[in-house]
């Protein structure tokens, strides 16, 4: 398939239905220079390459590659983007610690059946909230914990629209992961009170406007409350 354009300044490139099954969603943000949110799990990496290119950028000019977590379907290409093109990688300290050892279970990589070795990390972010610059915007890290220790919303407010990355956050919290529900649920309130316009999950798709966003998160609430893992609510 070919890349999805979502926004004039952003296209999914990449998911199981585009790309390989074991991919997440993978989007392209143009920012000025083009940025990277996640890259899929690298058994497709040379299609992603070409979709990057049908997008209408070149790949090499793509300098920083963002890591929403440290599950190997969504980082499993980075050291393809660092080898090829020189990529940065952005990740918080948390799951940079998780991907930097490579654990074999933190990673889920025997999950995607992912030869997974050490990763290192470039840039790490460290607090609940920060910005970094990318061409001519300001994109902010939200710290949102809860599917993994060091999972990160990044948003950016384009052309009066707010367009956040919320990777897995309708994914399912499975004890096996240590996941916590608790820290699930604090960072879905931070979500909530963004009021974005586009929100982009790292396998469904992206919602927008406004109200499908609300809605898609009431969903992901209703969901976890559903499952068994218990939310001392």
């Amino acid at each position: 398939m070919k890349p999805q354009k979502i926004h004039d300044r952003l296209y999914r490139i990449a998911g199981s239905d585009m790309t390989n099954p074991r991919d997440c969603a993978v989007y392209l943000l143009d920012l000025g220079e083009p940025v990277i949110i996640d890259c899929g799990s690298g058994f497709a990496f040379d299609h992603i390459v070409h979709n990057i290119e049908d997008a209408g950028y070149d790949p090499a000019t793509i300098k920083n590659l963002i890591l929403t977590h440290c599950h190997a379907d969504h980082i499993g290409a980075a050291h393809l983007f660092r080898s090829r093109f020189g990529t940065r990688l952005i990740m918080h300290e948390l799951d940079a610690e998780i991907a930097e050892r490579a654990d074999p279970l933190l990673t889920a990589a025997f999950c995607f059946d992912i030869d997974f070795h050490p990763l290192p990390i470039d840039t790490k972010i460290t607090k609940d909230k920060e910005t970094l610059r990318f061409g001519d915007y300001e994109l902010v890290f939200l710290h949102t914990p809860g599917h993994t220790p060091g999972s990160i919303s990044p948003y950016v407010d384009i052309e009066g629209l707010r367009i956040v990355f919320a990777q897995d956050i309708g994914a399912p919290l499975l004890k096996e992961f240590e996941c916590d529900p608790e820290a699930w649920m604090q960072s879905v309130e931070k979500l909530f009170a963004l009021d974005a316009d586009i929100l982009c999950d790292g396998h469904s798709g992206a919602y927008g406007p406004k109200k499908n966003v609300k809605r898609y998160l009431d969903a992901c609430v209703a969901s976890q409350k559903n499952n068994e893992y218990d939310f001392r609510l």
